[in-house]
């Protein structure tokens, strides 16, 4: 066999043996029993709104914030997860305040407002510093949250802006919506794996509302 054939071979493993996504529906389900850290980008804002740098946490003028739209859309979210009674742990978001408020209406309860999960863009006119994932600094930061296990029985939830997901999981993650939420499923003895994604219709379709 030559080293192509034999390379080829290799590549041609390789994929057969990565492990697939579940199908949206079923890993809506999978969710009751614990265990997935999701990842949010926060939903929809106000876009006559700028971000002012450096940041200015406690004055909300100085910040883009949730639309009408976007706390609708965060609150059938929740309605969905309460519905379909799926267990939140700990809820980790963004410091700016759309990514608070969206944590808020999307899981019922407190938040833990933390730099990691910050806009890594620094509210740059373009909103993706990086968006071949190359900020590895910011992108390591989320991955630690992402392959950390959740309280046993319990989901984590991180809600936070669409250049984070792109420093963490690359340039494939960079057509995040608003909204959507990529899964992880804890291991527990290494780097989480990727579960799936689900957006904001699969929520709804989920509870028949």
């Amino acid at each position: 066999m030559t080293v192509l054939c034999r390379l080829a071979f290799i590549v041609l493993l390789v994929g057969f043996s990565r492990p697939a996504a579940a199908d949206t529906p079923e890993l809506i389900a999978s969710l009751k029993q614990g265990g997935y850290v999701l990842i949010f980008r926060h939903t929809a804002t106000d876009d006559s709104q700028k971000d002012i740098y450096p940041f200015k946490f406690d004055d909300m003028s100085a910040q883009r914030q949730l639309s009408e739209k976007g706390r609708d859309m965060a609150r059938r979210i929740g309605a969905a997860i309460k519905e379909l009674a799926i267990p939140i742990g700990d809820v980790y978001t963004s410091r700016l305040n759309r990514a608070i408020e969206a944590g808020k209406l999307i899981s019922g309860r407190e938040v833990k407002p933390i730099d990691a999960l910050t806009d890594s863009s620094n509210a740059s006119a373009s909103g993706m510093a990086n968006p071949a994932g190359a900020n590895a600094k910011a992108g390591q930061a989320v991955r630690q949250l992402v392959d950390a296990p959740p309280r046993a029985g319990f989901n984590t939830f991180l809600v936070t802006h669409k250049t984070n997901i792109a420093d963490a999981f690359g340039k494939d993650a960079g057509d995040v919506q608003e909204g959507e939420a990529f899964v992880y499923k804890a291991s527990g003895s290494g780097p989480a794996t990727f579960a799936g994604r689900i957006k904001i219709a699969d929520w709804t379709a989920k509870t028949g509302k």
